[in-house]
């Protein structure tokens, strides 16, 4: 199994889910931590254990066998994070077939309503429990 996480700007988010994560993997699950830029992938990379990359057309390549995506809400909408997240790169994103745990961060230009008002930290937390669960039930679970 390959999970990617996805992230931009200084990283901060998927930094924290990789650190969460990394050594709470089962053995044969793979790690990618996909960054929109070079400064989000290292920041990514500090005390994990995942393969990463930088940018828009190495993010689109490595999303051909990954079974697992996570990130904030933004990298799915064009233009999103300041302009990193590209029309190209949201589309490969939402077409990709793998399954998706979303975080609900705001844009500036996208406002999310009728969802509880939670904070980071819960729900990174709750992200790293979803991951872990589709884990262990071999990637099949509907109910995701």
């Amino acid at each position: 199994m390959k999970i990617a996480i996805i992230d931009g700007l200084g990283g901060g988010l998927g930094s924290q889910i990789a650190r969460k994560i990394s050594a709470r993997l089962p053995d044969g699950v793979a790690l990618f931590l996909l960054g929109t830029n070079g400064i989000a992938t290292q920041k990514m990379l500090e005390g994990t254990s995942g393969l990463g990359v930088s940018g828009e057309k190495a993010i689109i390549y490595n999303l051909g066998d990954i079974d697992l995506i996570t990130g904030p809400m933004g990298i799915i909408i064009p233009h999103a994070m300041r302009g990193e997240i590209t029309p190209e790169l949201a589309t490969a994103i939402a077409r990709s077939p793998a399954r998706k745990i979303l975080i609900p961060l705001e844009q500036p230009h996208v406002h999310l309503v009728g969802r509880q008002t939670s904070n980071l930290a819960s729900l990174i937390e709750e992200t790293v429990e979803l991951i872990l669960k589709f884990c262990g039930e071999g990637g099949h679970d509907e109910r995701l």
